[in-house]
């Protein structure tokens, strides 16, 4: 069974900096596209950014100039640099990942447990 664990989540004051780190493991065959998604109590779940398998990323436009998204192949991990931290940022972060678990089988949605970032002003 696929699972993605998530860790480097905590308590930063405004201005500051997390990483934050995904690792899949389990019956995996290839990673397509992985990501970080956010949400707040009462909200919906938002994309914050992802990273295809060949390195192409995409930011929603409120962290374009403050997170950087990266990936470890070999490693199978993603990574989510924060800095510059705002109040809004706190959040549920949840990593993601488009894994197929043998060929010729479909791609699927897998998502990690979650990793709570709280930003104080």
């Amino acid at each position: 069974q696929v699972q993605l664990v998530e860790s480097g989540g905590g308590l930063v004051q405004a201005g500051g900096s997390l990483r934050l780190s995904c690792a899949a493991s389990g019956s995996i065959f290839r990673i397509n596209t992985m990501g970080w998604y956010r949400q707040a109590p009462g909200e919906q779940r938002d994309l914050v950014a992802t990273i295809t398998s060949g390195g192409m990323t995409n930011y929603v436009d409120s962290v374009r100039s403050r997170f950087t998204i990266s990936r470890d192949n070999a490693k199978n991990t993603v990574y989510l640099q924060m800095n510059s931290l705002k109040p809004e940022d706190t959040a549920v972060y949840y990593c993601n990942a488009d894994i197929s678990i043998g060929f010729g089988f479909r791609s699927a949605d897998y998502w990690g447990q979650g990793t709570q970032v709280t930003v104080s002003s």
